[in-house]
């Protein structure tokens, strides 16, 4: 595993942070000829000898490893941090630094200041769920993602609502909205109580990372179908969310469009017919209200959630109905 850091910047090169330690640390643990590992008898899916846990690591990130491999290895980890900390703690976290360095990356991606906190932040939500976390559900490493990450969120959030300095002395300004990344949409999304922790959890897998709905629904024992409308009606419920929000946002802040773009992208877009008022599946409102349309809950519905395409809600006016490509 390489020693260096992604996150070093420019001038900064000599300072290591909290992910580049771990990362070093567990470099250690790996090297040598009697590196740690697991004894891979004891888990389906492993070769049947020891390995190290480097190259654990890169089985479980393996696209064709399956699911249930990765929760018995994780419960492992997991247990074993807890009995007997120190190495196995250590461990864990190396095992997890591909998805920890994503996590902080997405995060400190444009934020100006100096990451190290926000790393730091990261790390420590991932240790603090990592002796809390329930281990009988399904995708322990996803949950434990998302802890690390509402945690970075946070120590993100805090330093964009501090004070800029402007010479000669500081000045309070309003905070930027820390939007733009669907990670950060979702997550503030549940902070404010449009979506509940499933709900984001199942876009995130599903939109984000490329579960099958399929998957997700055999591993929370829930039939697909379900899933399917649960999750359409979490999503129309985050683009109203967003919709609104757009309207608010500082039109000068960069971010501004990229909100704007997810809105209207969750927007279904067709132009207004003139249709026989005892039409069933189409109401005609009027050109400014739009279309409303009912139909079956499909994952290829134009208003399936927050994908599809649109332009910004304000940009259109009455008599210009967005078009999809």
């Amino acid at each position: 595993m390489a020693a260096q850091s992604v996150f070093r910047r420019g001038g900064d090169e000599a300072v290591p942070n909290s992910l580049d330690i771990a990362r070093d640390t567990f470099t250690w643990l790996v090297t040598g000829p009697h590196p740690v590992s697991l004894n891979g008898r004891l888990f389906s899916g492993l070769p049947d000898r020891y390995i190290p846990l480097d190259e654990v690591r890169d089985r479980l990130l393996a696209r064709r490893c399956p699911q249930a491999t990765r929760d018995a290895v994780w419960a492992h980890l997991v247990l074993r941090s807890r009995t007997e900390g120190a190495t196995w703690t250590v461990a864990a976290v190396g095992v997890a630094l591909p998805a920890l360095t994503s996590v902080a990356a997405t995060l400190s991606d444009r934020f100006a200041g100096d990451p190290a906190d926000v790393h730091a932040e990261v790390l420590r939500g991932f240790l603090t769920a990592l002796s809390t976390i329930d281990l009988r559900p399904p995708r322990i490493m996803l949950r434990l993602r998302w802890a690390a990450y509402r945690s970075g969120y946070d120590a993100l959030a805090e330093a964009l609502a501090g004070p800029t300095p402007v010479a000669p002395g500081f000045r309070s300004t309003p905070p930027h909205t820390p939007w733009g990344h669907p990670d950060l949409v979702l997550a503030r999304a549940v902070a404010d109580g449009v979506l509940t922790q499933t709900e984001a959890a199942l876009i995130g897998a599903t939109r984000l990372e490329e579960v099958p709905v399929a998957d997700w629904a055999a591993a929370h024992q829930t039939g697909e179908w379900a899933v399917y409308k649960t999750r359409k009606r979490a999503e129309l419920r985050l683009a109203a969310y967003l919709r609104d929000g757009a309207a608010e946002t500082d039109p000068t802040d960069p971010l501004t469009d990229q909100v704007a773009t997810a809105v209207a992208l969750a927007r279904p877009a067709s132009p207004v017919r003139d249709l026989p008022r005892s039409s069933l599946s189409v109401s005609v409102v009027g050109a400014e209200a739009g279309q409303k349309v009912q139909g079956r809950v499909s994952k290829t519905d134009a208003k399936s959630g927050v994908q599809g395409c649109g332009t910004h809600p304000r940009s259109a006016r009455p008599s210009e109905v967005p078009q999809c490509a």
